[in-house]
């Protein structure tokens, strides 16, 4: 069986800023969402890490090993072009991005397959809609 379904949030001590300790990752169920809606999974399952407006700067970004990237800039760092099947591939984890696959963060395809039950169809329409969700947040 795969792994406890995971979302990431900081810890209280972190949000209040208390400085007795660095911020640490609170490991909690992911809560269903609409698999045809981008924007729904993106708020509920990116949104911790890469922040509401997508520049890496999310409430749990501080606690991450590594700096969540701005997606915002991807089709500006790949010559103008949005890299849909690179984004589609790290979202489902068919390509090795660290965050992704680290111990802090799942590969979101294995948690959709254990959402909808591992039909192929339902993941493919989240990763999907989730990746044409960051598509429409590209800066122009």
């Amino acid at each position: 069986m795969l792994q406890r379904l995971m979302l990431f949030t900081l810890a209280a001590a972190a949000l209040c800023g208390q400085n007795a300790s660095p911020p640490a990752i609170r490991k909690a169920p992911a809560g269903p969402t609409s698999a045809s809606s981008g924007k729904e999974m993106y708020r509920a399952y990116c949104a911790a890490c890469h922040g509401t407006e997508a520049k890496g700067d999310g409430p749990a970004s501080a606690a991450l090993k590594s700096q969540s990237l701005d997606l915002t800039g991807l089709a500006k760092r790949n010559a103008g072009k949005f890299p849909e099947l690179r984004v589609y591939g790290a979202i489902n984890g068919d390509l090795r991005v660290t965050a992704h696959g680290s111990k802090d963060m799942p590969t979101w395809g294995a948690v959709f397959r254990e959402m909808d039950g591992s039909g192929a169809a339902a993941v493919q329409l989240r990763i999907r809609n989730l990746t044409k969700y960051i598509e429409s947040l590209q800066a122009q």
